[in-house]
């Protein structure tokens, strides 16, 4: 596991090969737009966090139009840029189109740079290819990162944790090693499509960065009545996460959260199947994963042209 130190409140743990110290804790972008929570209330929750002793920030350049990079770039002003660990994503794949979705993300975050940037929804067998062609993606990204707009890249995906051993294939092949990847840890992922029993031990080898979402997949995993919100975020701690993100839409959830971490300690062998037995009949099928078992997740299936073009020499390939 990430070695892991703490101050009263707040785990903190070692983000892979980066050195970097971040919250056990990160606080999910997604949730500060949604309908029920007006701009006050999700600045109030980013500052309380942050002075709770969440660093951790992550977020996303499609979320809600754009709406959560900028309510957190409105929250991040007045000094608190400087105590956070800030994670946004983009979803081009061509370089043209991912450089033009890191500038609109820096405008909104109203940063310089950004700690980590994340290719998103890696989600099919050519995403990599496509990320990794000449024109792609990360030529995009490398090049942010030169010009000190980006400090490391990542990846997620929900679908499939063969996908995400093919991104990091795909990666090698070109002489390329992420800092983080991210994907849905959760205590019904274990028993289908696991990404916690695939992905994860190959992360650890490489030293890349474990970042679990979907820890109750947006309280789905809560409507089977057979976990409590503390044992999804316990589960998810116990494994060799850096950072588990999770969505936070109320006061009352982000002392959630902090109660999660008070009172987390490291599960051993018997405990984690004990948990795991609870899930064990009701997550044999994904039922309560549709994010790895329908497109109700799927943002780039549903606007195909946040990807971007094709590189032009396969364009050229289809008109020969």
């Amino acid at each position: 596991m990430s070695e892991s130190t703490s101050n009263s409140e707040m785990l903190y743990r070692t983000l892979g090969s980066t050195g970097e110290r971040v919250s056990a804790i990160g606080l999910g972008g997604w949730h500060l737009s949604l309908k029920h929570v007006d701009e006050q209330l999700a600045i109030r929750i980013v500052h309380t966090a942050i002075d709770r002793g969440i660093t951790f920030m992550d977020n996303s350049w499609d979320y809600n139009g754009g709406a959560s990079e900028s309510r957190m770039g409105q929250a991040l002003r007045g000094g608190y840029r400087d105590k956070v660990f800030l994670m946004t994503k983009i979803d081009g794949r061509s370089k043209k189109e991912a450089a033009r979705q890191l500038d609109e993300s820096l405008q909104r975050l109203q940063v310089d740079c950004i700690d980590l940037v994340q290719h998103h929804e890696i989600i099919r067998y050519e995403d990599p290819h496509r990320v990794f062609d000449e024109e792609g993606a990360n030529a995009a990204l490398m090049e942010a990162r030169e010009a000190g707009k980006v400090r490391y890249i990542g990846f997620t995906g929900h679908k499939d944790p063969h996908i995400h051993l093919h991104m990091l294939e795909v990666a090698a092949e070109n002489g390329f090693k992420f800092d983080a990847a991210q994907m849905p840890l959760n205590v019904m992922d274990a028993h289908y499509r696991s990404f916690g029993k695939l992905v994860v031990p190959e992360l650890v080898k490489q030293n890349i960065g474990v970042l679990g979402m979907k820890s109750m997949a947006n309280g789905i995993l809560l409507r089977s009545n057979t976990v409590t919100p503390i044992e999804c975020l316990h589960y998810a701690l116990n494994l060799p996460t850096s950072v588990v993100i999770t969505g936070i839409d109320s006061m009352e959830i982000l002392d959630q959260a902090f109660e999660a971490v008070r009172t987390f300690q490291p599960m051993d062998d018997q405990q984690v199947r004990s948990l795991l037995a609870k899930t064990a009949d009701v997550a044999s099928r994904g039922e309560f994963e549709p994010f790895k078992t329908s497109s109700i997740f799927d943002s780039t299936a549903q606007n195909p042209d946040w990807l971007g073009e094709e590189p032009e020499h396969i364009q050229q390939l289809m008109s020969a």
